[in-house]
């Protein structure tokens, strides 16, 4: 059975091309703004069953996997920032703080849907004015929710997890081939 990624985030397609997957990407085009009053993790797991339905409509004999991912201090949602500045508020709100990464994912079938959030907690230290400035100018934090990538620069600021790694880059892996294996994509012996 194919397998279709609903998501253009080239952190998941690494995360499942690593993983030994062979999948075709076809970005779901749908709104993700932000209901009133929805919490982060409902927002998550909405968005991506949204995008696994919309990309399953359009290829009812496939399997998609639908993904979005959040970071939350203190409820509130941080998502990609508007801009520079934006990042660069994010980042010092993170600063010596912990916060959580909610991941919602998606797998919808020919027969069957099942979904699941992932929520890693994340310990920052204190981020330092010279590095805020030097990861901020380099434009990586503008693709990236809560302004931040754990696998690049800001893994200086990261002294501890709590959870799933992969789910802070963008997919819980172990979550992911756990819901594929119950949409039978996946048979082991």
């Amino acid at each position: 059975m194919k397998l279709i990624l609903a998501s253009q985030s080239p952190r998941r397609r690494e995360l499942l091309t690593l993983a030994g997957f062979t999948f075709t990407v076809l970005p779901a085009n749908i709104d993700e703004t932000r209901r009133a009053g929805e919490a982060p993790d409902a927002y998550v797991q909405r968005l991506a069953l949204e995008k696994a339905r919309a990309i399953a409509k359009l290829h009812p004999e496939a399997t998609v996997l639908g993904a979005d991912t959040t970071v939350v201090l203190d409820g509130e949602a941080l998502e990609k920032p508007l801009d520079l500045n934006d990042a660069r508020r994010m980042l010092l709100a993170l600063s010596n703080r912990a916060h959580e990464v909610h991941t919602g994912i998606a797998v919808v079938s020919p027969t069957e849907t099942h979904t699941h959030i992932e929520t890693t907690r994340v310990v920052f230290s204190a981020i330092h004015q010279a590095e805020l400035e030097t990861y901020v100018a380099s434009g990586d934090p503008l693709d990236k929710a809560g302004a931040y990538g754990i696998q690049g620069y800001a893994s200086r600021w990261i002294p501890r997890i709590e959870g799933d790694y992969f789910n802070v880059v963008g997919l819980p892996v172990a979550a992911t081939v756990k819901l594929l294996t119950r949409t039978s994509l996946l048979e082991f012996e």
